[in-house]
């Protein structure tokens, strides 16, 4: 997902960003997606595992994965009227075999630029 196709401003995995401060916190915010690997996927997947490097579809899913669970995460904080989600993180599971959950989490905030 690049930068211009974010849904709010500011994503960050650390504090509010410098000339800004915390007006108000919202609480926590959520994006999961939960995925499976096809049939097929895991077949291609096993016999990349015999020659070595990288299982491009497993990546693929990967990053297709992180990037719903971003948005979801994005709406899920302008719903709550947030204009910034702080200590982003990702966080992903097992459910069942070849089903993954993946979790985008942070802090929904209201930020303000800081009084010179």
């Amino acid at each position: 997902m690049s930068a211009a196709a974010h849904k709010i401003p500011i994503v960050t995995t650390f504090d509010a960003p410098p000339g800004t401060e915390i007006e108000r916190v919202i609480g926590p915010c959520w994006g999961i997606t939960v995925r499976s690997r096809s049939i097929v996927g895991t077949a291609c997947a096993g016999c990349q595992q015999i020659f070595g490097g990288e299982i491009s579809a497993l990546t693929r899913l990967a990053d297709e994965s992180r990037n719903e669970a971003m948005a979801r995460l994005e709406s899920h904080a302008i719903a709550v009227g947030a204009n910034a989600v702080l200590g982003m993180r990702f966080d992903s599971g097992e459910l069942m075999q070849n089903t993954n959950e993946i979790v985008a989490y942070g802090t929904a905030v209201k930020l303000r630029a800081r009084a010179q």
